[in-house]
């Protein structure tokens, strides 16, 4: 009688095991639900479904890095999203954390929330692997965990991203077609990186670096860590040209204000430049492109969380989603850009210009992301 009972309580352990394995969302058929707004990556791209859960939901949004204003409008970006009427009575609370560079503590915040019983966790990952705990612990759960911007290298997880090896390929064809353009095929090119560790500043070098050297031309690679942050990428340019003298064009990955103004600072002549959505570089070009400033703007836009969070809102109602959705890089030239369309004269030089994505029925403006503050919400 007691080995039975004993067999009886084994296998029904093993069952419980089975069935938290089980757990999570299930791979079924596309297409998913509004694929103008979630539009998976390519064709390979699989679908995901979770059981429908009864809202409002809770949210948290779980934050690395905060040390540059691409992240500090991200998140006031957030809380400005949570309050539009599209979506508001869908999320009953939101909560904001940012953990800083360390992987063991975003990793931990994250358990912290599925243990507290959160619907959703929006996350940037500090880096692209190391997640695998705690993904198998969101599909036990059943809590949505959704990465973007900074994503990982599984397809475990729904995840919200822009082509950022092909947003690096576009910035050094830019600068190579501007180059041939005045005659110069050979010469130094200086590569300011982002954020060391993340998938973002790594698939945006091997883009820019693979079409640099696919050109046959005599380039001379000189790359720095700018970290994204105007002050940071100022700091590291101007050092760049006081030891290497001048730049035949710069490919920044952020902190885009802080390349012109090094620029600026030490006289180096106006060269092409490739970097992000910053509205004061957008200003600069528009100002300088006719003294041979010719810029190209290609924004990673820190409107990118609420995209996210429309997801993990649209997945707890049970609809098909993508694994992995793909959101259109916007672009701007130095041919098309115009004041109070795509950059604004009286806006803050480090607002970041892209926050309108119609497919998807979000459109934040700035007067709204610019009146939330960037602290945790508690």
């Amino acid at each position: 009688m007691r080995h039975l009972l004993k067999c009886t309580t084994a296998l029904a352990a093993l069952a419980m095991s089975a069935q938290l394995a089980m757990a999570g969302p299930e791979t079924v058929s596309g297409p998913g639900v509004n694929p103008e707004c979630f539009a998976p990556w390519d064709a390979d791209t699989k679908f995901f479904q979770w059981e429908a859960k009864a809202g409002p939901y809770r949210v948290a949004i779980v934050n690395g890095f905060v040390g540059n204003t691409w992240r500090i409008q991200m998140i006031k970006t957030a809380k400005a999203y949570a309050e539009d009427p599209a979506i508001k009575d869908k999320i009953s609370e939101l909560k904001v954390v940012s953990t800083g560079t360390d992987a063991p503590a975003q990793l931990g915040a994250i358990e912290d929330f599925i243990n507290q019983g959160f619907d959703a966790i929006v996350t940037i990952a500090v880096s692209p692997d190391g997640f695998d705990r705690v993904i198998r612990l969101a599909d036990r759960s059943d809590v949505v965990l959704v990465p973007f911007d900074n994503v990982l290298d599984t397809d475990k997880v729904m995840q919200v991203n822009e082509d950022q090896l092909k947003m690096g390929r576009m910035w050094a064809e830019f600068a190579l077609e501007e180059l041939k353009a005045k005659g110069v095929t050979s010469g130094k090119i200086l590569e300011v990186r982002g954020l060391p560790g993340n998938s973002v500043d790594r698939d945006r070098s091997i883009g820019i670096n693979e079409v640099f050297e696919a050109d046959g031309g005599d380039w001379e690679m000189v790359s720095v860590v700018g970290n994204w942050d105007d002050g940071t990428t100022q700091k590291v340019v101007a050092d760049a040209i006081a030891v290497h003298g001048q730049f035949d064009a710069v490919v920044g990955q952020g902190g885009s204000n802080g390349v012109i103004q090094a620029l600026k600072d030490a006289g180096h002549p106006w060269v092409p430049v490739a970097g992000e959505s910053e509205n004061g570089y957008r200003k600069a070009i528009a100002q300088y492109s006719d003294d041979g400033l010719k810029g190209i703007s290609i924004g990673q836009s820190p409107g990118l969380v609420a995209i996210a969070m429309k997801a993990a809102v649209s997945a707890l109602e049970g609809n098909v989603m993508p694994q992995l959705i793909s959101v259109p890089l916007p672009v701007a030239t130095y041919k098309d850009l115009e004041d109070g369309k795509n950059f604004w004269s009286d806006l803050p030089d480090n607002f970041f210009t892209v926050n309108e994505f119609p497919p998807c029925g979000v459109n934040i403006s700035g007067p709204a992301i610019m009146a939330q503050d960037e602290s945790d919400v508690k």
